[in-house]
């Protein structure tokens, strides 16, 4: 039986108000963020000091007052701008970044660390979001402004990191602790030290104006096409809360990568790749030797699981403003009670909740999910040679049965295992009737007649596989390494249906938050 070639593209206890932060908060700080996702573990003072004096400084609290008051946990505000002044020639040509940069917030990311440091909850705030300056001064022309209305990402370009904090502090109530800015090159330099990610997508991706070009399945990208894939807002009518799910995806996807790539283990790569990143971060102050030094044993336990996101809820379609344009508003009820959350230290998703199942598998027990794989946590793998297991209770007849990942993210090749001609274009086209992605070109084997219908896969995409194997009753799985995404099926002279099967509903929050582990590839 033909094998296809692999390729890079494979488809389908509580700190008090006012309290000094200890040291894990730099820990699950830099874990979580997408410029500090690299870890001290065992690096000498000295070279995390030297780390340091590399960082922008900015000061986003200078004068602030009538600030909210300090909750729970620990409360960082990311925002990404479209700096670009150390991108090349070359990397604009390519990655679509000419034009002139607005000196605006492109990205805007609140995120809340739990007192306990176990957790950290991401909430995407929409960079149109209407909002209200209060009378300030231009921090660029030096003119005075009255207060008005703009979008929430116009308080950088009016008044730079300290406009922009106090705007969001007073629009969710919640006290930031620290500030973290990143641009287009420090992003591109992130992606690149860890060696690029993977990112999966059901469908195809374009977007003319960024120059992406994705295919369904998942893909290893580097810095540059990374930028492209959170940058594009232009692919369908979701615009920019389309494009604040793929950030999403990204971040989760980094710090699966970043927790498993073993540069938190090397001193050496360490600082190579850190002193590449940190020379184009800015930070406030507090931000500093103290908080790097406290990334190193706990930082080694942290997993897309014990992160969770989500987006403020809004209230509707966007609302025309004179003199603004397009805005969104925020859902009144919801958003309140989404930041009264994160004030008061409370999870988002029910994973994280009292009814909380099993906690995160630490690194070492051979058990991590690496980027797109499977096998991990609460996830049971196939054996080889197992038939499908019947793990479900009995459905409704002419009810589809529920699965874990979705069939459109499964990439499927037909193989006709018997002498019956047709048989591998009718099980094709059954499945894809059913949502799978198949190739469409179904084959004949090149092995000895098949009695049993068997569903070959790559233990990574172990739970991909029991999804198929659902929708082909009494198939057998057999687990082939290094086959890739693809899975094959081998038509035997058994095969008599394909069952219809849907995608099992993910359990959210009431904020409609998942865990990273729900993002990243399924």
């Amino acid at each position: 039986m033909p094998t296809p070639p692999r390729t890079t593209h494979r488809p389908a206890s509580s700190r008090r108000p006012g309290e000094p932060q200890r040291p894990r908060w730099g820990m699950r700080m830099a874990t979580t963020l997408s410029v500090l996702v690299l870890g001290a573990g065992g690096i000498g003072h000295a070279v995390v000091t030297s780390l340091d004096t590399g960082i922008g400084r900015v000061d986003p609290f200078k004068d602030m007052k009538n600030r909210p008051s300090a909750g729970h946990g620990l409360n960082l505000l990311l925002v990404g701008t479209d700096g670009r002044d150390k991108i090349t020639e070359e990397e604009r040509q390519k990655y679509r970044l000419g034009g002139h940069p607005c000196r605006c917030t492109d990205t805007i990311m609140l995120v809340h660390l739990s007192a306990d440091g176990e957790r950290a909850s991401v909430v995407s705030v929409p960079r149109d979001s209407y909002a209200e300056l209060p009378e300030h001064t231009d921090a660029v022309t030096g003119k005075r402004h009255e207060p008005h209305p703009v979008k929430l990402n116009a308080a950088y370009a009016e008044g730079g990191p300290h406009l922009t904090v106090s705007t969001v502090e007073r629009m969710t109530g919640v006290k930031i602790s620290h500030y973290l800015e990143v641009d287009f090159t420090s992003f591109m330099k992130t992606v690149d030290a860890l060696g690029g990610v993977e990112i999966c997508t059901p469908r195809a991706l374009k977007d003319s104006y960024t120059g992406l070009d994705l295919t369904p399945g998942t893909h290893s990208m580097n810095g540059g096409q990374a930028l492209q894939y959170v940058r594009s807002r232009h692919i369908d009518g979701a615009a920019d809360l389309g494009r604040m799910e793929r950030q999403q995806r990204f971040l989760a996807a980094l710090i699966d990568r970043a927790t498993n790539s073993g540069v938190l283990l090397n001193p050496v790569r360490f600082k190579e790749v850190s002193s590449m990143m940190l020379a184009s971060v800015r930070a406030d102050a507090g931000f500093g030797t103290e908080q790097l030094l406290a990334l190193n044993e706990a930082m080694r336990g942290f997993s897309p699981s014990s992160s969770e996101f989500t987006s403020v809820p809004l209230a509707g379609d966007s609302v025309s403003v004179k003199g603004v344009g397009s805005t969104v508003k925020w859902d009144p009820v919801k958003s309140k009670e989404l930041f009264r959350a994160l004030r008061e230290d409370r999870p988002l998703t029910t994973r994280h909740g009292p009814a909380a199942s099993q906690p995160a598998q630490k690194p070492g027990s051979g058990q991590e999910p690496g980027p797109g794989r499977e096998s991990g946590p609460g996830r049971d793998s196939a054996k080889q040679g197992d038939p499908v297991k019947q793990g479900e209770p009995a459905e409704p007849a002419g009810s589809a049965r529920p699965v874990d990942v979705k069939p459109q993210e499964i990439r499927v090749q037909v193989y006709n295992g018997t002498r019956m001609d047709g048989l591998g274009k009718r099980i094709d086209d059954a499945l894809h009737a059913t949502g799978f992605n198949t190739t469409r070109a179904p084959l004949d084997s090149d092995g000895p007649d098949q009695r049993h219908t068997v569903v070959m896969y790559d233990p990574r995409w172990d739970r991909s596989a029991k999804s198929l194997a659902a929708a082909l009753p009494g198939s057998e799985l057999r687990a082939v390494k290094q086959q890739g995404a693809t899975l094959k099926v081998v038509a035997g002279a058994d095969f008599t249906a394909v069952t219809p099967v849907r995608p099992r509903e993910a359990p959210k929050g009431r904020f409609g938050a998942m865990t990273g582990d729900q993002v990243v590839c399924p």
